[in-house]
């Protein structure tokens, strides 16, 4: 993933009146921390960052004042109702650096007719290089069969990235649909009862 470039300008003023103002002028409050450095409160272009921010685990290349910083998104706080971002938390990172991220478990294909297939982990954690992040982990279903499982083993991991997730963790189950449809055909004969025996009357 390619970081995204966006101007940030120091901020020393705090508290909900400042956010408030911010938001108003176009700027997202934010803050940088890691490395054991003294956090650095920022502001960040609306438009550009919302935009930016988009993907899991987004990577900004930051220009403050002039200085170039690197940062991963870890926190979007979000209006509750608009859903529009309020504050962001970013980890400082290096050229280099391996860090831990959860990314989204994204499915491809079909599986076999008959059966139905059921997403048991909606994100692995993964270690990878902080300036190559995977966006996700790609699992192709098609054609698998009912009693087929994937598990956290069987990924096919992007390249530079340690599954932390564990191993045997069930990830995809695959099983018969059979049985759904046998009990929507007995539902519908039940309901169906009560008429057939009002018409009867």
């Amino acid at each position: 993933m390619s970081e995204q470039k966006l101007a940030a300008e120091v901020r020393t003023e705090f508290g909900k009146g400042f956010a408030r103002r911010a938001r108003m002028a176009g700027q997202i409050p934010a803050v940088i921390y890691g490395h054991g450095a003294e956090p650095i409160h920022i502001t960040l272009p609306a438009k550009a960052t919302t935009l930016a921010v988009r993907t899991a685990n987004a990577l900004l290349s930051l220009d403050i004042n002039g200085e170039g910083h690197l940062a991963l998104v870890k926190d979007i706080q979000r209006d509750p109702i608009k859903q529009i971002i309020e504050h962001i938390d970013l980890l400082t990172v290096r050229q280099g650096e391996t860090v831990t991220v959860d990314v989204p478990v994204h499915l491809s294909g079909e599986t076999a007719p008959g059966t139905v297939h059921n997403l048991e982990l909606t994100v692995v954690s993964l270690e990878a290089e902080a300036t190559h992040l995977p966006t996700a982990v790609e699992v192709d279903i098609e054609g698998r069969g009912a009693g087929e499982h994937i598990h956290g083993s069987d990924l096919v991991l992007p390249k530079g990235s340690v599954l932390l997730t564990d191993a045997d963790a069930l990830v995809v189950n695959i099983s018969e649909a059979i049985e759904e449809a046998a009990e929507g055909e007995e539902g519908a004969a039940v309901a169906g009862a009560p008429a057939e025996a009002a018409s009867a009357e």
